[in-house]
């Protein structure tokens, strides 16, 4: 049986130099993994994510979504989140590519299709969907021009408004319309995100986020855990603990320098939190990871 990705995986395999790299391709990025992972942290942008080989799971507080495949997924904000491969090896290594979404280009193509009325429902800002084969004939073709570079400044923009169209029509539709809103719950909480990433290091103020969002207390925590699953004290500890272990890893501060540079008044509160996130204190930690890099490396 013919695999439905096997040109994808032809091309994208041909093209990637590195386990992440960024393509010519605007906001187009390839990731290939040879090994199941763990749980690795991560921050995902506002992207959508296709599979080509191999799947993922995707954890953020007590939510964990997979998805292989069949599937693709939405982000519709910064999310620090634990990302696991689940089945890669060097004959059949994890494959995926993510686009970055354009919240200007949903905007004007929101605008242009027919009016769409709206449920009340939930915003979620991390959910999984079912693949078509329109979207996959869209993203080959997208692929593809990889091959011609000369044709990436003309046929790129194209392709990506038809990838940005086709999800617009698809089941999370609704959620890119949100992005596409200045003034909707989801752009919201992407401003109260921004002034927490913008700020990780400081004292979290709610009254700033209110401001920043122009949301009542309630309003805020209300629409903050229901689209991202955390408080917003969680996604900052979340986010800390993250810059933490990049900091660590980089090698350059000890554990005390980097408690205080991420925004902890306390080495040893940040040691039992960084235990708490990650399963193993700091040290320990670091080791097995740069352990798990040279592996793959090698």
């Amino acid at each position: 049986m013919t695999h439905v990705y096997e040109q994808h995986l032809e091309i994208a395999l041909r093209h990637a130099a590195s386990h992440t790299m960024l393509t010519p391709i605007p906001r187009v990025e390839l990731s290939i993994g040879h090994y199941p992972t763990g749980e690795m942290p991560c921050l995902y942008r506002s992207i959508v994510c296709f599979i080509l080989q191999g799947s993922k799971r995707v954890t953020i507080n007590d939510n964990v979504l997979s998805y292989d495949s069949s599937q693709y997924l939405v982000s519709a904000l910064d999310l620090p989140l634990k990302g696991e491969v689940l089945d890669a090896d060097r004959h059949h290594p994890y494959v995926a590519v993510s686009l970055t979404l354009d919240p200007a280009l949903l905007v004007e193509l929101a605008t242009t299709m027919p009016a769409v009325r709206e449920n009340e429902g939930k915003v979620i800002g991390l959910t999984i969907n079912p693949m078509t084969a329109q979207l996959r004939d869209a993203l080959l073709r997208l692929l593809s021009l990889l091959d011609t570079p000369a044709d990436i400044p003309i046929l790129a923009p194209i392709i990506e408004r038809e990838l940005l169209y086709r999800l617009l029509q698809g089941p999370q539709g609704r959620l890119l319309r949100q992005i596409a809103q200045p003034e909707g719950a989801l752009a919201r909480i992407r401003r109260a995100i921004a002034w927490i990433r913008e700020n990780h290091d400081q004292r979290l103020r709610i009254d700033a986020l209110c401001e920043v969002s122009g949301m009542s207390r309630a309003s805020l925590h209300r629409h903050f855990s229901g689209i991202t699953g955390l408080s917003p004290l969680q996604y900052q500890k979340q986010l800390r603990l993250q810059e933490a272990r990049r900091l660590l890893l980089e090698g350059e501060h000890n554990t005390s320098a980097v408690a205080f540079a991420v925004g902890y008044e306390s080495a040893s509160q940040f040691s039992r939190e960084y235990l708490r996130q990650f399963g193993t204190p700091p040290a320990r930690d670091i080791r097995q990871m740069r352990r798990q890099i040279h592996f793959s490396v090698d």
